[in-house]
């Protein structure tokens, strides 16, 4: 019986992204983050933009994740070439089960969990590239830029259309809102997205920020959540 040999790579292959569950010993394996831009009204006007606009997305590689233990604080590094780095706190879904062009009111049953996160953007840079008409990658897809907390399973979450979504700096509120205040809910986002590209188990999805984005420096302490999932606490150093 014939039994294929190991793979071997030319360089050491890079291990895979995964968040822990949960509740479990198993983890999440991570293939994809999406983004979805200015998803709640208040922060579409602090950008300069109004009402209901078509959705629209960016991506993040697996690799800027950095899974934070709820039990202790985690630490960030503050990124180079930037003397603007923002916050955004976010709710994010984890893809279960896969598909294209997903009806909205189908689309909790692709939903495998939920996670906090963090959109960390070097405003700087975004505006520069906005400006110059070219890709956001320098100000959104950099190493560390998506701090994120343990998935939770769907089951396991009660209550998500009320919660309340918030951020504070070194004990200061500077973000504060709630899920339903989403332009796009979940179930639209998914939609969208799937319209646009085959969803797969695995891939995370970033659904938007409300208002107050706002600085940190080096020594800041981030202390965020959406309630009934496990916050985030870290420094950026």
């Amino acid at each position: 019986m014939h039994t294929m040999s190991p793979v071997e790579f030319v360089i050491p292959a890079p291990p895979p992204v995964n968040l822990p569950v949960q509740g479990s010993a198993q983890r999440f394996p991570v293939r994809r983050v999406f983004c979805v831009g200015r998803n709640y009204e208040e922060h579409a006007k602090e950008m300069g933009f109004t009402g209901r606009e078509p959705p629209f997305f960016f991506m993040k590689p697996a690799d800027a994740l950095v899974s934070i233990d709820p039990q202790q604080p985690g630490r960030i590094a503050y990124p180079s070439l930037t003397q603007n780095l923002h916050h955004e706190i976010e709710l994010v879904v984890a893809v279960g089960l896969g598909g294209r062009d997903i009806p909205a009111d189908q689309a909790t049953q692709h939903i495998y969990g939920y996670a906090v996160g963090l959109d960390m953007t070097r405003r700087d840079l975004q505006n520069e590239m906005k400006k110059q008409g070219r890709p956001w990658e320098i100000g959104k897809a950099f190493e560390q830029s998506a701090p994120i907390g343990p998935v939770v399973p769907a089951a396991q979450v009660a209550g998500l259309g009320d919660a309340a979504i918030w951020l504070k700096v070194n004990g200061e509120l500077r973000q504060s809102s709630h899920i339903h205040q989403l332009i796009w809910n979940l179930g639209e986002i998914i939609e969208h997205l799937s319209a646009a590209w085959e969803l797969a188990p695995g891939d995370l999805i970033f659904t938007g920020t409300p208002a107050g984005v706002a600085a940190v420096r080096p020594g800041d302490v981030i202390h965020a959540g959406v309630d009934g999932l496990p916050d985030l606490n870290l420094q950026v150093v």
